[in-house]
């Protein structure tokens, strides 16, 4: 299990280009990959959000990529000439109508605006094996803060479900005793309206029938276990379930809600109020869950 928050870091060094990636992440419904780098690389984002796509499957990340290029290689000095000669033929034209020393400094011309420019022609494969390494890095130091997460999220989901697991048991318990009881007040009932000790049996069962129908919440219960025995084996899946186990929390509290509202118990309802606000604990917490 993997929480969606994280970080992660790493640098990377050869022949004089420095590679530096930061990864963070929050919570997100799909994955949402935003990537800041540096105009001479932007041609590889593409094959950045790619990279991180094949490791993560959901939440709003953005990536942060720096690159410093101080290696010679791949690197053209390239002077323009025309433009040269025009600063020359000016400044000696200066000098004349000011009658000063026209002997001017190569180095001095390639000082002035677009004299002189440096072309980066960067073999793009090896940009991309380099950063690629990086990143790499930065992926596994991300991917492992978000299971260090995803462990403590997972423990306190047991916690809970085992909780859930402990009401539904006791609300089994007093369940098995609702029509035994029922049939003890009703026939009570009938006798203090009736004032006589004589009950019609065959009406007596028929009304036992119809309230042991409309109470029972048997179905419910056995629907509600299978979720919770679901529950458990998808909290250990190494795959992301945060959408599986978030549409199960939705059956479960649906099951719940029915148990409520055909139980009579005043038992059975306080169980179920504390069953539904742990589930909504699960809730909250399975929204931070990939």
């Amino acid at each position: 299990m993997k929480s969606m928050t994280g970080f992660g870091r790493a640098n990377y060094e050869n022949e004089g280009r420095l590679y530096n990636i930061e990864i963070k992440s929050v919570n997100h419904r799909y994955c949402d990959i935003s990537v800041k780098m540096p105009r001479s690389i932007s041609y590889l984002e593409e094959k950045v959000k790619k990279e991180i796509t094949s490791h993560i499957a959901r939440g709003k990340i953005d990536v942060y990529i720096n690159f410093e290029n101080n290696s010679a290689k791949g690197k053209n000095i390239k002077m323009n000439h025309e433009l040269a000669k025009l600063y020359i033929e000016e400044l000696k034209e200066l000098a004349n109508e000011n009658d000063i020393n026209a002997n001017i400094p190569v180095t001095e011309i390639s000082k002035f605006p677009d004299v002189l420019t440096i072309q980066n022609v960067e073999d793009e494969d090896t940009i991309w094996n380099e950063l690629k390494i990086c990143l790499e890095e930065a992926i596994k130091s991300f991917i492992a803060m978000r299971e260090q997460e995803g462990n403590k999220i997972k423990e306190d989901l047991r916690v809970r479900i085992g909780e859930i697991e402990e009401k539904v048991s006791q609300i089994i318990t007093y369940s098995t005793g609702l029509v035994e009881e029922y049939v003890v007040k009703l026939e009570t009932r009938i006798k203090e309206i009736l004032k006589t000790d004589v009950v019609d049996k065959e009406r007596l069962n028929q009304e036992i029938v119809i309230y042991a129908d409309k109470c029972s919440v048997e179905e419910e219960l056995t629907r509600l276990k299978s979720h919770m025995i679901q529950f458990h084996g998808m909290i250990e899946e190494e795959t992301p379930i945060g959408k599986k186990i978030d549409f199960l929390i939705q059956e479960m509290n649906r099951e719940t809600n029915t148990i409520g509202s055909k139980s009579g118990s005043l038992e059975i309802t306080n169980l179920v109020i504390d069953i539904k606000t742990r589930i909504e604990d699960i809730r909250e917490q399975i929204q931070n869950i990939e």
